[in-house]
C-alpha cells in the first residue's frame, strides 16, 4: 500500500433492529412535538374572544374591567404559592436525599427509598382531603399564635384564619406532594458521585459533611436544580388539591394567615369551568393559556441554569 492511498473506512453493518429503533425514537419525538402544538394552537385559537370580552363576560359580577386585570391575581397567586412551596420542600428533599444516599444503613436506605417512591405515586384527591380534616385544623392554632406573636411582621399579619385553609396551608400541601419527587431524583443524582471523589476527600481528612459539600453537592447541583424545577412544575399546575384546601378570592396578597387568600390558575378553571358558558369558557381556557406560558418558561429557564451551571453533569 501506497503512502498517498487512504485505508478503507470500516463501517458497523446496520441490523434491522437498529433501523427500527430509530424509527421509533424519531417518531415519538415528533409525537411530542406534534402533540404540544396541537395544544398551544388550541389554547390560541380558543383564547381569542377572551381578550375582548366585556366585564359581565369575564365573571358573572362584572368586577373586572378586562381579562387582564383578571388574569394578574390568578398569575400572581400561582406562582406564589408555588414558590412557597418550593421554599419549604427544597432543603427538605435535599436533606432526606443525602440521608438515603451518605448516612443511612442500606437496608434502612432501601425501605426509606420505596416509601419516598409511593409518595409521589398518592392521588392529589387525598391530599386536598388531609389538608382539609387534617392538616388545616392542626395549623389553625399554631397560626392564631403567629398572629399573636409576630403580627408585627406583614406576611403574619392577622386576623388568622378560622379554618387554617389559608395560602400558607395550600403551601405546605404543595410542598408534601412535590418531596418525593425532588427526593427521589436527587437521590439518584446524588448516588452517581464518582466514588474515587469521595474517597480522595475522605482521605484527605474530611469529614463525611465536608465530604458531601465539597463532592457531593457539586455534581449533583444542576441535577438539584432540574429536580427543583420538576417539583416547581408539578406545584404549579396543581389543580384538586388546591381547589380543595384554599378559600379563594381573586385577589393579590401577600398575607400568609388570613381568611382571604389568592388562588390559582389551575383551582380557578376546575372550580368555574362546570358553570361557565359562552365567552366565560374563553377566559378560563385563556387562563390556561397563560399558565401554559409560565410552565414553559420555566422549563426553559431551568434547563438554560443546569446547562450553564454544569453542562447536564449529573443528570
Amino acid at each position: 500500500m501506497t503512502a498517498s492511498t487512504a485505508p478503507a473506512q470500516i463501517r458497523a453493518r446496520r441490523r434491522p433492529g437498529d433501523t427500527v429503533f430509530a424509527g421509533a425514537a424519531l417518531v415519538g419525538g415528533l409525537l411530542i412535538l406534534v402533540a404540544l402544538a396541537a395544544v398551544a394552537i388550541f389554547l390560541i385559537v380558543q383564547s381569542l374572544p377572551a381578550f375582548g370580552a366585556k366585564p359581565e363576560e369575564i365573571t358573572s359580577t362584572g368586577a373586572f374591567p378586562n381579562f387582564w386585570s383578571y388574569v394578574v391575581p390568578l398569575v400572581f397567586g400561582t406562582i406564589w404559592a408555588a414558590l412557597l412551596a418550593l421554599l419549604f420542600a427544597v432543603p427538605f428533599s435535599i436533606g432526606i436525599a443525602l440521608f438515603i444516599s451518605h448516612y443511612a444503613p442500606r437496608r434502612i436506605a432501601r425501605g426509606l427509598g420505596a416509601i419516598i417512591d409511593l409518595l409521589a405515586a398518592v392521588p392529589s384527591v387525598v391530599y386536598g382531603a388531609w389538608g382539609i380534616y387534617v392538616f388545616a385544623p392542626f395549623l389553625q392554632p399554631f397560626y392564631a399564635f403567629l398572629t399573636s406573636k409576630l403580627g408585627w411582621f406583614p406576611l403574619f399579619s392577622g386576623p388568622a384564619s378560622a379554618t387554617g385553609r389559608t395560602i400558607l396551608t395550600v403551601a405546605l400541601v404543595l410542598a408534601v406532594m412535590i418531596t418525593p419527587i425532588i427526593t427521589a431524583l436527587s437521590r439518584e443524582i446524588f448516588l452517581q458521585t464518582p466514588r474515587l471523589n469521595e474517597e480522595a476527600a475522605l482521605a484527605l481528612g474530611a469529614t463525611r459533611w465536608e465530604m458531601i459539600s465539597m463532592a457531593v453537592l457539586p455534581f449533583g447541583r444542576a441535577g438539584i436544580v432540574s429536580a427543583s424545577m420538576l417539583g416547581l412544575g408539578r406545584a404549579l399546575g396543581e389543580t384538586l388539591a388546591v381547589a380543595m384546601v384554599l378559600s379563594p378570592s381573586v385577589v393579590v396578597s401577600f398575607f400568609l394567615l388570613r381568611s382571604e387568600n389568592p388562588t390559582t390558575i389551575a383551582s380557578n378553571i376546575a372550580l368555574n369551568f362546570p358553570e361557565a358558558f359562552g365567552t366565560s369558557v374563553n377566559v378560563l381556557i385563556a387562563t390556561g393559556l397563560v399558565l401554559f406560558v409560565i410552565t414553559f418558561v420555566v422549563n426553559a429557564a431551568s434547563r438554560a441554569i443546569v446547562g450553564r451551571r454544569g453542562g447536564g453533569k449529573g443528570i
